[in-house]
């Protein structure tokens, strides 16, 4: 039962991301909202992060249940993907190798400000 109040917490925040997408005059997805939603109750301690860690662990060990749909989904249109296999190949290798560059300058620059405010830090005493 525990869990299933857990979730139901998430739901309403995602339900509340849709009705504020909705609400927004630009396209936005209203995943992206609930996640910043939830980040800013996360921060606010209006929502405790013991008070999700069930479900939380549920979601994360059930995952692969969650992913049925979108295999699903490519397998009904891959007729009409067959021409642009290259393409999407492509698409994917390129985004891979930008998504690892881009993640390990942001790593590199994290440390390297962390550095920063250590040794200055130091200077200062």
């Amino acid at each position: 039962m525990k869990v299933l109040w857990q979730i139901g917490i998430i739901f309403g925040i995602c339900f509340i991301g849709e009705g504020i997408a909705m609400f927004i005059p630009i396209p936005f997805p209203s995943s992206v909202i609930s996640m910043v939603l939830l980040f800013l109750l996360l921060l606010s301690k209006r929502v405790e992060s013991r008070q999700l860690i069930d479900s939380s662990n549920f979601l994360l060990r059930n995952m692969s249940f969650l992913f049925i749909p979108a295999g699903v989904g490519i397998v009904q249109v891959f007729d009409k993907m067959k021409g642009h296999l290259f393409q999407i190949f492509t698409i994917c290798i390129v985004s891979t190798i930008l998504t690892f560059a881009v993640t390990a300058y942001t790593v590199k620059g994290a440390i390297w400000l962390r550095e920063r405010i250590r040794s200055r830090g130091e200077e200062a005493c």
